[in-house]
């Protein structure tokens, strides 16, 4: 099962329903940044590590950073897959890149359609 930003920000708006609740997702996506910063010191050696999977570790702390963001602009009605596109439009622009998401989305998911 694949999953989409506007599936998933509707479904964390149905969670957490209203900006009441954003100070609090914020606290936690700090949180769960922190975690993510902890990971990548214990892989560097910076910090002790006891044998556990930091692999997993890590994929699990940033499906939670992913999920704070989200919920954040899912309670504040931001689309978060038009402002992606558009911010990186922008750093494209910015940046020099040859290619930008959208194109890349393009052209990706051109190759994918069987028969056209």
């Amino acid at each position: 099962m694949r999953i989409t930003i506007d599936a998933l920000e509707a479904y964390l708006d149905k969670l957490y329903g209203g900006r009441g609740n954003e100070q609090g997702l914020f606290m936690k996506l700090v949180e769960e940044i922190g975690e993510v910063a902890e990971i990548l010191n214990k892989r560097t050696g910076r910090k002790a590590s006891e044998g556990s999977d930091l692999q997993a570790e890590l994929g699990r702390e940033l499906a939670d950073v992913i999920h704070y963001a989200a919920a954040i602009a899912a309670v504040n009605k931001l689309d978060l897959n038009d402002i992606i596109l558009e911010k990186d439009r922008s750093a494209a622009v910015k940046y020099h890149h040859e290619i930008n998401l959208e194109s890349f989305l393009l052209e990706c998911c051109d190759q994918l359609l069987p028969g056209e």
